[in-house]
């Protein structure tokens, strides 16, 4: 079996392997659907004491608790309650101690609301030694971390640009072109992937020579996003993204995805793909000793020249194309494959920039 199709059923298995942990999880029936940004918040209202994150289920938005006082707020709030073992503050510790381990090529590991656990993925060709330092921390939290053997090696979709479109450096390759924002001043900028622009400064439409403008800042790790800044009148930014049949289709909003939810990407390369978000703080670490953090990791697959195109689901931004493992394999809708993002909410935080 496929891996990651592996990995969606560990979701569930594991809820029976924790069963004689205390408190075991115990998801309710699904209650009626309440707000999923209310129940968001909740969750955060919470604390990362009393709860273990939200995720997406049965259609609905479940919260993860760890008390039953929790539980019944939740449902006060008609929302669905999930008791489990294990805190969201215990989770981001795990993940932190990871982290602290440094760059171990072709690994990845982020905390999965879903199955209450740090889920650690090690790609071939990690040596047995590193294998055992993520094993030690492991092996210090029973439980809280489920590690998987994955076939394939990790690496960027390191040519660049279509954003919908493709966009070129003048120097024979690509990117794909991820959002049009604006800032504070009305200024336009188009924001791609940090690695698309290393030693790139100007970037162009298509395969042509349009100019579009210059990147004014960019960054490839930890994150992975870069700012070009329009230069061309003759070039006008819409909020749009433009699929493969020529649809267009606006952006008007931008936030932080949620776990388990189903999104769509597009890019220059293999275009309108459609997957599902498997975490959404994950560290990578790709060949060459480049990590990148908080992530958001999905089902989709990629192909090179898609680096930089965007990820969202219906009018809404999420993320900017990153990477994957298996990069160049067969790409459709059919394939399970694993990807990662940079959040484009955070961002546009950062920047103090919207999308328009």
């Amino acid at each position: 079996m496929d891996p990651i199709l592996e990995r969606i059923g560990a979701r569930r298995a594991y809820l029976a392997e924790q069963a004689e942990l205390p408190p075991a999880h115990a998801r309710e029936t699904p209650a009626p659907s309440a707000d999923p940004a209310a129940l968001t918040a909740l969750a955060a209202r919470l604390g990362d004491d009393r709860s273990g994150g939200v995720y997406h289920a049965d259609g609905r938005l479940v919260v993860a608790v760890t008390d039953e006082a929790a539980a019944q707020t939740v449902r006060n709030a008609g929302g669905t309650p999930e008791l489990v073992a294990h805190s969201m503050k215990e989770l981001k510790a795990v993940h932190a101690q990871l982290d602290r381990l440094g760059w171990i090529g072709n690994t990845s590991w982020g905390v999965d609301p879903s199955s209450n656990q740090v889920s650690v993925g090690i790609h071939d060709g990690v040596p047995a030694a590193d294998r055992a330092r993520i094993e030690a921390v492991a092996a210090a939290h029973p439980g809280a971390v489920r590690i998987e053997r994955l076939s394939g090696t990790l690496r960027e979709a390191e040519t660049p640009l279509h954003g919908g479109m493709m966009i070129n450096n003048g120097s024979g390759s690509y990117c794909s072109a991820g959002f049009n924002v604006q800032g504070n001043t009305g200024n336009k900028y188009l924001l791609t992937a940090g690695h698309c622009a290393r030693g790139n400064d100007n970037w162009y439409v298509g395969e042509g020579s349009t100019r579009i403008g210059t990147v004014i800042d960019w960054n490839d790790r930890p994150g992975d996003w870069a700012v070009i800044d329009y230069r061309n009148a003759d070039v006008t930014p819409y909020g749009t993204i433009r699929f493969r049949d020529g649809t267009i289709s606006q952006i008007d909003r931008s936030r932080y995805p949620d776990d388990g939810e189903t999104v769509r990407r597009t890019g220059a390369t293999s275009q309108d793909m459609s997957g599902t978000v498997l975490q959404v703080d994950t560290t990578v670490n790709f060949g060459g000793g480049i990590t990148r953090e908080h992530m958001i990791e999905t089902t989709l697959c990629l192909r090179s020249g898609d680096s930089g195109g965007p990820l969202f689901i219906g009018t809404t931004a999420l993320g900017i194309t990153s990477g994957a493992f298996e990069l160049d394999a067969p790409c459709s809708d059919s394939v399970v494959g694993r990807s990662y993002y940079y959040p484009f909410q955070r961002l546009l935080d950062a920047k103090s920039m919207s999308v328009y």
